[in-house]
């Protein structure tokens, strides 16, 4: 995989970028025809502007709150974080972010809100102010949206597969294709193997993902299959790598760091400096490496001196 350049921004000056303030209450006939829906579906529009950075129309809607709902591929809500939105709207006696929707069929997905979303359902709310868009993919585009609480690794892999799985069911356009909703490839894959294994330590492998894995050209539905396999390519190293962790804690070895300590010894590529490299030749010499791994050969001070992220991937 060839090592992508980074594109260096050019510098733009103050004031000369999108519209200006009165422009932005113009050309919004766009979005009439969703006006029109909202109101179908016992909602109501508060008002229209465009973007005034794109200039794309948005609406600014009062929506049925049993009509919204997350998107279906996201991940499940935080309940710490819904009970303290619940507290902070509660004391203020107002909600004052409003959510992001798309319209899907006569009912509302939100890829970024949902924590809102719940919070106001569960304080009894009849509605929900959403800024609603008439472009529907933007629903795909959650991972560039969520603002409202960070994902960790876990989060946005499961997040990633799913919605991949969601594209599958409507599109055969290549994986490729949908790079900038996926962010990167290596969520497919790990997803996949969350998926399978809901413990997966997957921050340990993360780092010879991102250096292995590329999106693929293939359709959506052999991509999601091919995503599959490789999660049991990762999977079944994993296990050989639970077993040397085991051996290692039997001999008094109890660091926080064994596993990513494990892995980065049975890591092929570890010091490479290529840029591209095959998948499952990688995996393959992992997956050797791992079954050779001598564990009498393990200095309790080499395990104290690792460094990188623990099992955890909160």
């Amino acid at each position: 995989m060839a090592k992508k350049k980074a594109v260096r921004r050019k510098k733009q000056a103050a004031g000369s970028k999108g519209l200006s303030p009165a422009e932005t209450r113009t050309g919004t006939s766009g979005a009439d025809a969703l006006a029109a829906l909202v109101e179908r579906d016992g909602g109501a529009v508060l008002g229209t502007y465009r973007d005034p950075f794109g200039g794309k129309p948005v609406l600014i809607a009062s929506l049925p709150i049993d009509k919204v709902e997350p998107t279906p591929f996201q991940r499940d809500p935080s309940e710490p974080h819904v009970k303290r939105l619940m507290t902070v709207i509660e004391t203020l006696d107002r909600f004052l972010d409003p959510i992001i929707a798309i319209r899907r069929d006569d009912r509302y997905w939100t890829p970024n809100g949902n924590h809102r979303l719940q919070a106001m359902k569960r304080l009894g709310a009849k509605a929900v102010v959403a800024l609603l868009i008439p472009e529907a993919e933007v629903a795909y585009q959650i991972l560039a949206l969520n603002t409202e609480k960070a994902h960790n690794l876990r989060e946005k892999s499961l997040e990633t597969i799913r919605m991949a799985r969601a594209l599958a069911d409507e599109s055969r356009q290549p994986e490729a294709s949908f790079a900038f909703q996926f962010e990167q490839p290596s969520y497919l894959t790990l997803g996949a193997a969350y998926e399978s294994r809901p413990r997966l330590s997957g921050a340990v492998y993360q780092s010879v993902l991102r250096r292995i894995d590329e999106f693929l050209e293939t359709p959506l539905p052999k991509a999601v299959a091919e995503r599959e396999r490789r999660a049991k390519v990762v999977l079944a190293i994993d296990d050989r790598v639970t077993a040397i962790v085991e051996k290692l804690k039997a001999r008094g070895l109890t660091s926080p760091y064994l596993r990513p300590f494990v892995v980065a010894r049975v890591n092929p590529i570890r010091f490479s400096k290529a840029t591209s490299f095959d998948f499952d030749e990688v995996m393959e010499k992992m997956s050797a490496s791992a079954g050779k791994f001598n564990i009498d050969k393990v200095k309790p001070e080499e395990v104290t001196r690792a460094s990188g992220p623990p099992g955890d991937d909160d």
